[in-house]
């Protein structure tokens, strides 16, 4: 018999950009229903736009908005989720989209999240000098389904009217030669980091729906793998992972399975192929 620790739960969802849309479906297939809290302000924890910094890294910050949320309500369940943008880590001209998302149970005091990293992401940022400029900036990040921004001595936030931004454009440059425009990343301006959210919730059920084999506790995931998997022609350990281990955050079981693959391939041995 599979155990659900969440059906007929109720959680409350600390957003004000209406991530509810694409989070609320998916974990109402493990019986979690979620509610909105209207006066929640989200912006206090930080903005895009970078007039309000983040209070801490990304993963503190998104359990800082579940904490705060409950502060407002009387359940024992919250939801938040933060994203970020930022240059791949190979690619660097190629943009990253990370988005975190965590389950906080105040009643017993945990944490679980999980995480989606991609790089289908429309972030980006321009600097125009007329108006073809900017419509041509626009067109090529989605608008008008995606939301953009202007940024002079003003923020200008949620523009998905193509009359309204030639409007705010043009007359931003009669005081000024150029105005900064960017994307509006605000989840519900930008289908795209939607579907990159929706995909960090999908990626959540799976780890609330992994129990420990010893206490049925929710969470059941790797916390560190462990190299050395022996080259298939030398047999000598590579930098392949050898073996993977699971661990639980309640009575701190772990496990330690091996991977399907008995040997690496020699192009990843270092004395085979230096």
């Amino acid at each position: 018999m599979t155990i659900n620790h969440f059906q007929g739960k109720t959680a409350v969802i600390a957003t004000m950009h209406k991530k509810e849309e694409v989070i609320a479906p998916l974990l109402k297939r493990l019986g979690i229903d979620l509610t909105v809290i209207p006066e929640f302000d989200t912006d206090r924890f930080g903005t895009f736009t970078r007039d309000c910094p983040r209070p801490d890294n990304q993963l503190e910050t998104a359990k800082l908005k579940a904490r705060s949320a409950l502060d407002l309500c009387d359940h024992t369940l919250a939801v938040a989720s933060e994203g970020s943008f930022f240059p791949h880590p190979l690619l660097p001209m190629l943009p990253y989209n990370r988005e975190i998302i965590v389950l906080y149970n105040r009643e017993q005091e945990y944490y679980i999240w999980a995480e989606s990293l991609s790089t289908d992401t429309n972030y980006s940022q321009a600097q125009v000098k007329n108006w073809d400029e900017a419509l041509q900036f626009a067109q090529k990040v989605g608008f008008p389904s995606h939301g953009l921004v202007t940024i002079t001595d003003r923020i200008m936030k949620g523009i998905v009217d193509i009359n309204l931004l030639e409007e705010i454009i043009n007359y931003e440059l009669k005081y000024r030669p150029i105005v900064h425009l960017e994307t509006d990343m605000r989840a519900m301006y930008n289908p795209t980091r939607m579907k990159n959210i929706a995909q960090a919730t999908e990626n959540l059920i799976q780890k609330l729906q992994s129990l420990c084999p010893n206490c049925s506790s929710p969470g059941f995931e790797i916390i560190s793998r462990k190299l050395g998997l022996p080259c298939s022609w030398c047999g000598m350990p590579t930098q392949e992972i050898q073996t993977i281990i699971y661990g639980c955050q309640f009575c701190n079981f772990k496990q330690e399975l091996v991977v399907e693959s008995k040997t690496a391939d020699p192009q990843f041995c270092q004395f085979c192929n230096p």
